[in-house]
């Protein structure tokens, strides 16, 4: 895991968390435009890093990394994790860890179901099968990756990440982001956002958005009709900016 940090150390803290397959890079105009008020740190996550390989192990294990270097830089006070996607399920994991006191939880599209294994076993496949045409450079999973995943601007990242993932990465990602999830109840002063949007596997996500409210009634969901998953973050970061910016002057 590598850390980037943006802005004044003497400010709150929020980290920002990426999702699968997806560069830290997502994330860096909304650092820089954040880091007026707060230190932002977002970190390229195992099995994600651009330079030289690694390897993700579990979410646990993401977690565990983040609570020691939040906790050895800044006394585990964090003003607000934000995660999406898998960086969602790493944050809901990480807020509620013993030594971390956030006061906001920004979830975004975050996996917090668990599926069958049947299809654990389909999206491994699928997913190994587009790292390795994303390794040889396939014209199609270019134009695919394009429309449905990422912008133009961020495919370079992506296209790193893409060449130092492994398939024991993709499994271990895929088996412990979509494993049973134990909703804790945490600090009711600790504000909670969820959003998700409507199309495709959103679904899980809106039924992990019910569940989190169900057991932390002071989470505000934010569903965004017509959208797919992780599309506001990707697509539009100057409207998810101004929807989570929003949401932490509360």
């Amino acid at each position: 895991m590598i850390f980037h940090t943006f802005g004044n150390r003497e400010n709150g803290v929020i980290v920002l968390l990426h999702g699968m397959l997806t560069p830290w890079q997502i994330f860096e105009d909304a650092a820089k435009a954040l880091a007026a008020d707060y230190f932002v740190v977002v970190p390229e996550l195992d099995a994600h890093t651009e330079e030289q390989p690694s390897r993700f192990r579990s979410v646990e294990d993401e977690a565990e990394q983040l609570r020691a270097y939040l906790t050895e830089h800044f006394g585990g006070e964090v003003y607000a994790v934000c995660g999406l996607s898998m960086g969602g399920r790493i944050a809901a994991v990480l807020a509620g860890m013993e030594g971390i006191r956030t006061q906001y939880l920004v979830l975004d599209g975050a996996p917090l179901t668990k599926l069958p294994r049947i299809l654990i076993g389909i999206m491994r496949r699928s997913y190994a099968q587009i790292i390795r045409r994303s390794q040889q450079r396939d014209p199609k999973v270019i134009e695919s990756c394009k429309r449905d995943f990422l912008p133009e601007c961020y495919h370079p990242y992506y296209f790193r990440i893409a060449d130092n993932m492994d398939a024991e990465s993709i499994g271990s990602i895929l088996e412990s982001v979509f494993s049973d999830f134990a909703f804790p109840r945490y600090d009711s002063g600790m504000k909670i956002l969820f959003l998700h949007g409507t199309k495709g596997n959103e679904a899980v996500s809106r039924k992990a958005a019910l569940r989190m409210k169900a057991v932390n009634p002071q989470t505000e969901i934010r569903c965004f009709e017509g959208y797919a998953h992780a599309q506001l973050a990707c697509f539009e970061p100057e409207n998810w900016l101004r929807e989570v910016s929003a949401f932490l002057r509360k």
